[in-house]
């Protein structure tokens, strides 16, 4: 604690929400920025215990913590959510969303509608929903918002239509965040995903989605020929959302190896 006090990069009162901070990656976004001073509200959609676990992470960091089940499709529950959040802990002050439906890898001629129509909700609109309920908190905070996205939005990767597609929505909602807020102060940027030893890629190898023999392919295309981990992705978040990055906004930074080069 000592050392986030002297180099204290968020504001002392309110919080952070991390909508998915469950999943393997979202959950060392909320040690990370527990670590750099922030106290942490998160979210999770079924796995009470891994939210649990995240939340003990965070208290394990000297600060406070809560967990919150939601399905960020329902408006009405992420508008309760926000206010439940700003008023537990007098603001928020970043909204990070690093959440989205674990996603097959399926050529698009072969995606049915009512698949990505399902993928656009859980995803796109999902987000949407909580930056429309956060930006009257984070116009008080003069706050920042920081959106996980996919590298294959700058490097499309084959059969990857179901992440790209709902991911570059993410991104245009980014963007416009970080174009019409700014005068109020909210910073909106991003962190692209390219291979990261947790969350969706080796659920994918459990599944039968992908295999050794395409992991090994993926990461030759990969300057830095390895896997990236959830802290790599959780330093990038840290940095945006704080001070260091107060005078950057409507930027993605590709934690993925150069995988877009």
């Amino acid at each position: 604690m000592a050392d986030a006090d002297k180099h204290f990069q968020f504001p002392r009162q309110d919080c952070a929400l991390v909508i998915g901070g469950s999943g393997g990656v979202g959950s060392e976004i909320c040690r990370v920025l527990a670590r750099d001073g922030c106290d942490v509200a998160l979210t999770y959609f079924s796995n009470e215990a891994k939210a649990l676990a995240a939340a003990d992470a965070v208290r394990g960091e000297g600060r406070n913590a809560s967990t919150h089940q939601i399905n960020i499709e329902n408006s009405e529950a992420v508008l309760q959510l926000i206010e439940t959040v700003a008023k537990t802990y007098g603001g928020l002050h970043t909204l990070v969303y690093a959440a989205g439906p674990l996603v097959p890898l399926i050529h698009l001629s072969k995606v049915e509608p009512a698949l990505m129509k399902k993928h656009l909700l859980q995803d796109t609109f999902g987000f949407y929903n909580v930056v429309h309920y956060a930006i009257p908190h984070l116009r008080a905070s003069r706050g920042s918002i920081v959106a996980v996205q996919s590298s294959a939005q700058f490097r499309y990767a084959s059969a990857d239509g179901l992440s790209v597609v709902p991911k570059s929505g993410v991104n245009g909602i980014m963007k416009a965040i970080a174009k019409e807020e700014g005068r109020y102060g909210i910073r909106a940027n991003g962190v692209a995903l390219g291979i990261i030893d947790a969350g969706s890629h080796p659920e994918l190898m459990k599944q039968g989605f992908i295999d050794e023999a395409y992991i090994t392919a993926a990461a030759k295309n990969v300057p830095l020929k390895v896997w990236g981990k959830p802290i790599d992705v959780a330093e990038a978040v840290s940095f945006l959302a704080s001070s260091r990055a107060a005078f950057v906004s409507g930027q993605v930074i590709n934690v993925d190896g150069g995988y877009h080069l």
